[in-house]
């Protein structure tokens, strides 16, 4: 059996892509749907909604996690793309002490949206450690395993500094 390029896999991939989008726009409707039917029931438990939505967010997350790992195995074989893939996680993981510095100055001194966003980074935060954690597992090349293994230790260290200030309550408010 012969087997199949790397053109049809990267084909399958993107089909792959496409029908977790599907999928998800689908799960967002049908939830969009059912609050606008339902407003009296998402004002009286706004909470438990939140919660719901929170776990609607991670699902759908990991159902694109299911094609990037297909992706990442794929572009794993070819040291150019694998290389620039390897500086992407690094700049991702170089924006969770970005985002961590934000939040630690404060309400006062930054906008709401952007703390807001820098939350929300550092709340993926394990997420992101688990796909920088596989990414390096594959890499073959000298230069990406580095770079993988550079953002493997800078998203770790962030990730171990946020939960160590967030068990240590430390920030501006706290006197």
């Amino acid at each position: 059996m012969k087997p199949i390029s790397w053109q049809v896999q990267l084909g399958l991939i993107a089909v792959g892509y496409a029908a977790v989008l599907v999928v998800a726009a689908d799960l967002l409707y049908e939830n969009h749907l059912w609050e606008l039917n339902h407003p009296a029931d998402v004002v009286a438990s706004g909470g438990m909604y939140a919660g719901g939505d929170a776990l609607l967010e991670i699902f759908i997350a990991c159902l694109f996690m299911i094609p990037t790992v297909f992706l990442v195995w794929v572009i794993a074989r070819f040291g150019t793309f694998y290389t620039a893939y390897s500086q992407l996680l690094l700049g991702l993981s170089l924006s969770g002490p970005v985002c961590l510095s934000v939040l630690s100055l404060g309400e006062n001194h930054v906008a709401q949206s952007l703390s807001i966003l820098c939350l929300y980074r550092l709340l993926w935060s394990p997420l992101i450690l688990v796909g920088i954690s596989a990414s390096r597992l594959v890499a073959r090349f000298d230069r990406a395993k580095r770079l993988a293994s550079y953002a493997l230790l800078i998203e770790g260290m962030t990730l171990g500094l946020a939960v160590a200030l967030l068990i240590h309550g430390a920030g501006p408010d706290r006197r």
